[in-house]
């Protein structure tokens, strides 16, 4: 959320809630400072709050405890706008249990929707509700490691089912980052294969940004294993021309890592963008030339390419971005020596301008968040 001080700005919406919020946020700071951990509770919460109902009973919830508190529950929170009301979503869990989760609604107040919690002495969970519509006996066999809403959306509570269905697309999963290989581009092309109309984006953002491609052909393979068994799968085929002429073309395994990249990540991206939802992306600039920061992230400070209010949250070591995003959309990240990690928003910091060089000052070491060589 940003506050009143921050100027409207081609970065920033404001949504029906009153809120304004910022359509992009960088998270930058040495490598090994905690930026993807900074990320990965957002996966975490959307994952449980979607999902979790499928876990297997006795399952250990898929994040880790931080390493210096093994023992010690772990606490979640996020505000979001859903259909014009401000909530606040507020998760304590071990990896085995849940102990708190608790949803709340703005009215001139924050008043909860639900309240879950483990009573250690009678080892049930205390449940009350106000307006949420999951029946009480229902509600008292949501499982240790489900949350309340995955389940009830089970049962076609509309608020849970609203929850349940928001979209998040992503390049990390509980260890980290997904590698770009041939298994990203076969997803890749499998979602461009059902999706005609951002295919067509694609080809024209691809060939804009003169990676020497008129074309990306989604196409169906074949191949046989040595049992006799067939597979079937999508691959993408770049197409190359010159003066109105087809030249040749390749496999994308043959394309450069670049255009790969491209490739992988226009299909996480151009779904929130036709959509709404979240792109969470780990090190965004990967593979890729600085100079294609800004002309990818204008694509969601646009209402033409943007126009259901897709956010972008991303990691980043290509410093550039600070000569592109306000002060407000800036997250620095740093590991102390006793191994804890803090992050900050940039325009939480005392005394910065708004016509500051941020690029300038943040190499020369004036905000921290850089590494120590």
């Amino acid at each position: 959320m940003l506050d009143r001080t921050v100027p409207a700005a081609v970065w920033s919406d404001q949504v029906n809630s009153g809120e304004r919020v910022s359509r992009v946020m960088a998270v930058i700071g040495p490598n090994a400072s905690g930026k993807t951990a900074l990320l990965k509770p957002i996966l975490f919460m959307h994952w449980f709050v979607s999902h979790s109902f499928s876990a297997e009973p006795g399952a250990a919830l898929p994040f880790q405890s931080h390493a210096a508190a093994p023992n010690e529950p772990s606490e979640f929170e996020a505000e979001l706008d859903v259909d014009g009301r401000l909530m606040r979503y507020t998760l304590r869990t071990t990896r085995l249990r849940v102990l708190h989760e608790a949803l709340y609604v703005r009215n001139v107040r924050m008043n909860y929707v639900f309240v879950r919690e483990w009573n250690d002495s009678t080892q049930t969970y205390d449940i009350k509700q106000q307006g949420f519509g999951l029946k009480p006996s229902e509600a008292l066999k949501v499982r240790p490691n489900a949350s309340l809403i995955a389940t009830a959306a089970q049962y076609g509570v509309p608020l849970a089912r609203r929850l349940a269905g928001s979209q998040i697309w992503s390049n990390i999963h509980q260890h980290g980052r997904i590698v770009n290989d041939a298994g990203q581009l076969i997803q890749a092309a499998t979602h461009f294969a059902s999706e005609e109309t951002q295919r067509q984006q694609l080809v024209h953002l691809l060939s804009a940004w003169d990676l020497g491609l008129s074309d990306v052909q989604i196409r169906e393979v074949e191949t046989v294993q040595p049992d006799g068994e067939t597979n079937k799968f999508w691959l993408p085929f770049g197409i190359h021309r010159a003066a109105g002429k087809a030249l040749f073309e390749l496999p994308f395994a043959l394309e450069s890592s670049g255009t790969q990249g491209a490739l992988v990540l226009l299909s996480r991206l151009l779904p929130v963008l036709a959509t709404g939802g979240l792109a969470v992306i780990d090190e965004f600039e990967n593979d890729l030339h600085p100079q294609m920061l800004e002309p990818i992230l204008d694509l969601f400070a646009s209402p033409v390419t943007n126009p259901r209010g897709g956010q972008l949250l991303l990691t980043c070591h290509a410093m550039e971005v600070l000569n592109i995003l306000h002060k407000s959309q800036v997250t620095l990240v740093e590991k102390d020596e006793d191994n804890q990690s803090s992050s900050w928003r940039l325009d939480s910091t005392q005394g910065i301008r708004s016509d500051d060089n941020l690029y300038a000052k943040y190499m020369a070491g004036a905000y921290g968040a850089v590494p120590q060589l």
